[in-house]
């Protein structure tokens, strides 16, 4: 079965998985999403799930699709995170949103193995011909285990996250470092299935703007490109800590000048090695520095 996403080349190649900042917002609260949508996220991502209280989800998934009847003009892309896959909610809200012309993709939360994504797949194909862009979230043990083999599940499948809250719960971790191997496990999925890098889940406690700037140092260096984020004033931290520094765009472009020069492998002075693995990080990192930083 070939890679989902087409392979790393592929992948590379779309926008919108070069997307540094995803920023959620209340999807029964329009007037929150709407600042969101002025906000200079990359992506906004309208949740169904935990962010809505029971008695207000039929409301939240009547003004999301409100809000994405239209064409995506003039705006961010817009995803959706729908309720529980195994709950009663999940199939009215893939119903709903299915076939929406503003709509930009859907995050599936709490998917443990490739048969929830197929089943969310199906309902959405059920409702229209082709499914939209899907990200499943692996917020369990099992989801983390099955990592490779969700990225892969779905043709539609465009990338994969983790859900760290939810994993910490399952897992009874107490400490962060623990959390270093389903990260990595996480990234290394993804790149095996032709995905681009996944972003790091969110940093949940929005004044502590050092401790989320130093976690995504951390989570850069683990090949993560980009984070989720709950509120506005995250968004100029993370797209800092992801934007290429000076240094390493000189570098990309003498790795990619050596490279035109001399095609195939071959050691620069300074003895970096260059191949077309480093070319194409090269050409991603010159990507990635043109991008504006969203405002404070």
């Amino acid at each position: 079965m070939p890679a989902p996403g087409g392979g790393p080349d592929a992948a590379a190649a779309r926008e919108e998985d070069l997307a540094l900042t995803w920023l959620y917002a209340p999807g029964d609260r329009p007037e929150v999403v709407a600042k969101a949508l002025r906000s200079g996220a990359d992506v906004v991502i309208v949740d169904l799930e935990d962010a809505v209280p029971p008695g207000r989800k039929d409301y939240a998934r009547a003004a999301t699709v409100e809000l994405l009847a239209g064409p995506a003009r003039g705006r961010p892309p817009v995803h959706v995170r729908v309720n529980a896959l195994d709950g009663p909610l999940a199939g009215p809200d893939l119903a709903a949103l299915a076939g929406l012309p503003g709509l930009g993709g859907l995050r599936l939360p709490k998917v443990g193995t490739p048969a929830d994504v197929a089943r969310a797949a199906r309902a959405v194909r059920a409702a229209r011909a082709d499914a939209p862009p899907l990200y499943p979230l692996l917020e369990s043990a099992l989801g983390v285990e099955n990592a490779f083999a969700v990225a892969r599940a779905d043709p539609a499948v465009r990338g994969i996250a983790l859900g760290e809250a939810d994993l910490r719960a399952d897992l009874g971790l107490t400490d962060e470092e623990a959390l270093a191997w389903p990260r990595v496990r996480t990234v290394v999925a993804a790149r095996a299935a032709g995905l681009a890098p996944p972003a790091q889940s969110v940093y949940p406690d929005v004044r502590d703007l050092a401790g989320l700037g130093e976690s995504c140092r951390r989570g850069r260096a683990l090949g993560f490109l980009g984070r989720a984020a709950i509120h506005p004033r995250q968004l100029a931290v993370i797209a800092r800590a992801y934007v290429p520094s000076a240094r390493e765009v000189e570098q990309a472009h003498e790795t990619l000048a050596a490279a035109a020069a001399s095609p195939g492998a071959l050691a620069l002075p300074d003895g970096r090695f260059v191949d077309p693995a480093v070319v194409a990080l090269a050409r991603r990192t010159l990507r990635l520095s043109a991008r504006a930083e969203p405002a404070d």
